[in-house]
């Protein structure tokens, strides 16, 4: 069977050239040379992607770099790298030249790569972008690949076991049928095609997934009873850590692969590419894939466990043994990273609790030390360097119960079929003194904290499960109304953090456009004070946005905060219906003659109000005493 064949054709006067790959399963149409994908061609749909858009908003690369800039990538030159009786591989490139170039395409010599193979319904993609060390400097926001698909037939999304249903088409969120909200993304429905969405706010940051479970999503077409998925066999080319949120459908009906943005991180993710340095980096591959089922009654959970078998494939088969590219290394060509991480807290109070991230646990208790083991393996790492660390920008192991803030500058240098065993690595997590009392659960999340129900007007039905409440529209609201005779007071050994600590410090909405500062207070008892001392407060901090927080001790109106964090944040988890952005820690040290015997106050003011969304989230909060 020949998979791989040139056409062209004329449209407006204009000439038009594409490429074909036709593996007998799906027909795959590219135009060349700016390697846009306008067709998929499948079961009895000619196209999955909707014809009435152009060619290059159909499927397509993107980034967004300087000034918001949008660049769809095309490229110049296609190049057939592979074309046997089990593989077609094309590369469609452009090398960026300063001269034709600069100020107009992004920095980048591009590489965009297409496999199809027997036997699998679907289309593989990657990239290679490359920058040279004479390049400009350069920032770049946003890296995705994007599909839009026929929206009269794909209209059931799917994300999740639990997060799928029916959503509006585009043309819903028209200011005919809909009502914008506090945000342009967001919209109450108030005359949808579907009558049965009536009511409900759609907005695309409700349908985000932390990277380590975006593996696989896609939409559903009830006519044809046929899916269509993107699958993510592996994070290793996420920027942001297995624990960074982003974006995966919304509607249009839109399907994404996410690879690289600010979102849920802000500007405090490293996008900045400077003149004089060199970069590299491997995109994908990704796999679009697209199954069918028999129309009857079950046809969406056959679609989705059949997709749910294929990711499973991937998995297994990952690193990938068919890609041509000498950037993308084989199994054969990585090294394994092993050895054990000991997370020795000797103050460490908590009951045991597991862990989460790669690891197993096994907990050694010695005396009135608490250790915490942690057996990794890094498999088939690529021979470039591989570096462990618990940063929210690069984080691999993530413990509740110990306060976990490391990142090691040692990078592991690995090569060909290296196995490199570390042996013990000790971490002491940041204790200065043992706990007199604590608030949270160190997990680098706020999702232990109280998360209201939404306003009934304000509901999205694919966020109804318990661990998706948050994403539900408007929560912040829900602060103002439920304190409105005063701000939040928490009484450690009273109060339960699960019920009476508001999921993130938000503004306080007066009914108008005006904001008020917020601030909470935390009254605790201490008895037998060190005045001689100083103790620790450990602050960290889930989320923050445009925000500042100021810490008094037993004195809400002192002048002088004892502590500010000054101006932080551009996360946006709030308006983003996140329960984390970026994480950050604080150590604060205090006097101990600044407490008192019996009755104590902590006064945590959130000053900034320019906005219902500037705002912290609280990840974990602990008093320790003087060191013994």
């Amino acid at each position: 069977m020949d998979l791989y064949s040139v056409s062209f054709f004329v449209s407006k006067g204009v000439l038009f050239f594409q490429v074909i790959i036709d593996n007998g399963l799906v027909e795959v149409t590219i135009e060349n040379p700016s390697g846009h994908v306008m067709g998929i061609k499948y079961m009895g749909m000619d196209n999955v992607l909707e014809c009435g858009n152009p060619n290059s908003n159909r499927g397509y690369w993107d980034i967004v770099w300087d000034d918001s800039v949008f660049d769809k990538m095309e490229t110049k030159h296609v190049n057939v790298i592979a074309h046997t009786e089990d593989l077609v591989e094309l590369s469609f490139t452009k090398k960026w030249h300063f001269t034709t170039d600069y100020g107009k395409t992004v920095p980048l010599n591009i590489d965009k790569r297409f496999i199809v193979r027997r036997g699998v319904p679907g289309l593989y993609m990657y990239g290679i972008f490359k920058r040279r060390h004479d390049f400009p400097e350069a920032q770049m926001y946003q890296l995705r690949i994007v599909f839009k698909l026929k929206e009269d037939k794909f209209g059931f999304m799917v994300l999740s076991d639990t997060r799928q249903g029916m959503v509006p088409k585009g043309e819903d969120r028209d200011s005919s049928r809909s009502q914008t909200l506090a945000f342009k993304e967001a919209v109450l429905l108030t005359n949808p095609s579907n009558p049965q969405l009536k009511g409900e706010v759609d907005d695309k940051y409700q349908y985000s997934c932390e990277n380590k479970d975006n593996k696989l999503h896609g939409w559903i077409s009830d006519d044809d009873a046929v899916g269509f998925w993107i699958i993510t066999p592996s994070n290793e080319f996420r920027t942001g850590g297995p624990h960074k949120q982003d974006l995966t459908s919304h509607v249009g009906p839109i399907a994404l692969s996410m690879f690289v943005s600010t979102h849920y991180t802000g500007i405090d993710i490293d996008v900045t590419y400077k003149k004089g340095e060199a970069w590299r980096k491997v995109f994908g591959p990704v796999l679009i894939y697209l199954n069918s089922a028999s129309s009857d009654d079950d046809h969406r959970d056959t679609l989705w466990n059949d997709a749910k078998r294929q990711l499973s494939e991937e998995i297994e088969s990952w690193p990938y043994n068919f890609t041509r590219s000498r950037d993308f290394p084989h199994a054969e060509e990585r090294g394994e990273v092993c050895g054990q991480l000991l997370v020795r807290d000797r103050n460490q109070c908590r009951p045991n609790q597991p862990l989460w991230g790669w690891q197993r646990l096994e907990m050694q208790d010695h005396g009135k030390r608490k250790e915490r083991a942690i057996n990794f393996g890094l498999k088939r790492t690529t021979p470039a360097v591989s570096a462990l660390r618990t940063s929210e920008q690069g984080s691999t192991i993530c413990m509740p119960g110990s306060m976990v803030s490391l990142e090691t500058t040692n990078l592991i240098s690995t090569s060909l079929s290296n196995q490199i065993n570390l042996g013990t690595l000790i971490y002491d997590p940041p204790r200065n003194g043992p706990t007199l009392w604590e608030i949270g659960i160190p997990d680098r999340t706020a999702a232990e904290f109280f998360v209201p129900e939404p306003h009934p007007a304000f509901v999205n039905s694919l966020c109804l499960d318990a661990t998706d409440k948050f994403r539900q529209y408007g929560l912040w609201d829900r602060y103002s109304e439920l304190y409105r005779h005063g701000d939040l007071v928490y009484t450690v050994g009273v109060s339960n953090y699960s019920r009476d600590w508001f999921f993130a410090h938000v503004p306080r909405n007066t009914g108008n456009s005006t904001k008020w500062s917020t601030t909470w207070q935390i009254k605790y008892n201490l008895q037998d004070v060190n005045e001689e001392g100083n103790y620790t407060l450990q602050l960290a901090l889930a989320a923050t946005s445009y925000a500042e927080l100021q810490i008094r001790f037993n004195d809400r109106d002192a002048v002088q905060p004892s502590f500010t964090t000054s101006r932080i944040g551009y996360d946006n988890a709030v308006a983003r219906h996140g329960i984390h952005g970026l994480y950050r820690l604080y150590s604060i040290n205090i006097p101990g003659n600044r407490f008192g015997e019996g009755d104590n106050a902590i006064f945590l003011t959130q000053t900034r109000s320019h906005g219902s969304f500037d705002a912290v989230m609280y990840d974990y909060i602990r008093l320790e005493a003087p060191a013994v």
